[in-house]
């Protein structure tokens, strides 16, 4: 066997090597799929009716909180950034970095210093790489998170909210995440979480057709809404972590198809050379075995002569 087609082969066994395993990533990651969509959507029922009642507390009073009272003059604003844990899943998490970072800087046109907090390893290598400051970070459940996750997370940031800027509080709190649109679709998007916007809310629910609810609260609106605040951030961040995880996976298993099919082609055509250079092999080794026995046909000859 030639140097040139013992090359061929030992490329094409490394390279259907790594087909199997890019398919078998492709599956586990559309296995996931499913099981992430479900978490999705049952997560929603609850985040909804949540809102819901939060804007029907913060419109049947005159309650200043959190929650629901915007700033006159915001001075700093908190960015949550949600990313993965591992990598390839094609842009993924640079998607949710660029987002983050035209939040960053639209914040800070408006005269606003930005605090950050970072899920998942990948944001956390890319400003760390970058040495910029980060006030918290989580990592380690980016493809399962659970709803345990979602209130460590929204501790320190509902304690942010709650102090005044000079304490080292923030006015705003904002989410960066990649929303879970279809399988072939995933949108990195930022969403403001506090203040609650009670118009966007009372628009949308006007457009649907709902009617909000009315309470009675005791002992008061206030304690209420003290009561919702931790609640209404957790439920955020659990389902923004719930779809960034489906999205997640989807971007993974149509990474790791385009991986597969291209490591298909590429065995394709290292199996063509592969041929031409046997088919050569054969053509030379023919050549050498026609022309010797012409030779040796020759030779008999003049010895006869």
């Amino acid at each position: 066997m030639g140097a040139q087609l013992r090359v061929y082969k030992r490329r094409i066994q490394a390279v259907t090597a790594t087909k199997k395993i890019t398919k078998a990533m492709e599956m586990i990651a559309a296995s996931r799929i499913v099981k992430a969509q479900r978490k999705v959507a049952a997560s929603k029922p609850y985040a909804t009716e949540l809102t819901r009642a939060v804007t029907a507390v913060a419109t049947g009073s005159n309650a200043k909180h959190p929650l629901t009272t915007e700033v006159e003059a915001p001075t700093r604003a908190a960015v949550l950034l949600v990313t993965s844990d591992r990598g390839l899943a094609g842009g993924y998490s640079s998607n949710a970095i660029k987002a983050a970072e035209r939040l960053r800087e639209r914040l800070a046109s408006e005269g606003k210093e930005v605090d950050t907090y970072i899920v998942g390893r990948k944001g956390v290598a890319y400003y760390g790489f970058r040495e910029r400051k980060v006030e918290d970070s989580w990592t380690g459940f980016t493809d399962n998170p659970a709803y345990s996750d979602a209130k460590s997370i929204a501790a320190p940031l509902i304690a942010a909210i709650q102090k005044d800027t000079a304490e080292g509080g923030v006015d705003e709190l904002h989410i960066v995440f990649t929303e879970f649109v279809s399988m072939m679709t995933q949108n990195a998007v930022d969403d403001r979480m506090l203040p609650l916007s009670l118009d966007e809310v009372a628009e949308e629910s006007t457009r649907k057709g709902e009617i909000l609810p009315l309470f009675d609260f005791e002992p008061s609106a206030e304690d209420v809404l003290d009561a919702l605040l931790p609640r209404y951030v957790e439920s955020r961040i659990y389902n923004a972590l719930l779809q960034a995880a489906a999205s997640e996976h989807a971007a993974r298993r149509r990474a790791m198809k385009s991986a597969t099919d291209n490591a298909g082609d590429l065995i394709k055509s290292l199996s063509r050379l592969a041929n031409a250079a046997r088919q050569a092999e054969i053509t030379q080794e023919i050549s050498e075995i026609v022309g010797g026995a012409s030779a040796l046909a020759d030779a008999t000859a003049g010895s006869d002569k």
